[in-house]
């Protein structure tokens, strides 16, 4: 799977204040510093919203175009999946920091169900779907026809 986010790992963490104006961002759709300011991050000054909206672009998590002499940023991503990949890339490290992969998924699963064992009814029904969706897969290429040139 393609991976859609691609800023280095010291930088997908983002701060309050990143987090904070990303979340207005989503809420309006796109908006300007000046907007921004002037609506719900009326307790920020100018430069510091300008600042974090270019460290988010640069980051990769914003796009921008010229409004006049100023920019109009949008979210490249919705909430959704930004969690998304937050947790994949959570999930990456923690598999690659252990010689057994085993190991992160026996805590997965003790931390699912110290959370809500419900949970774990769940993990199973992701895995089941994903199952049937890689042997659909399989069985697709299986009935390919070989390519003859």
């Amino acid at each position: 799977m393609k991976r859609i986010f691609h800023f280095r790992a010291s930088s997908s963490q983002l701060g309050p204040l990143e987090e904070r104006l990303l979340e207005a961002l989503w809420q309006r759709g796109n908006a300007t510093v000046r907007d921004l300011v002037d609506g719900t991050c009326q307790d920020l000054a100018y430069t510091t919203v300008m600042t974090t909206l270019d460290r988010l672009f640069k980051k990769n998590l914003l796009s921008r175009e010229a409004e006049g002499r100023a920019f109009r940023y949008t979210p490249r991503f919705t909430r959704e999946e930004l969690h998304r990949e937050v947790a994949g890339e959570a999930f990456r490290q923690l598999l690659d920091a252990s010689p057994a992969s085993s190991l992160p998924l026996s805590y997965l699963v003790e931390i699912l169900t110290e959370r809500d064992v419900q949970l774990l009814d769940d993990l199973r029904q992701v895995i089941d779907a994903k199952r049937r969706e890689l042997r659909a897969g399989e069985a697709r290429n299986e009935t390919k026809p070989e390519d003859k040139t």
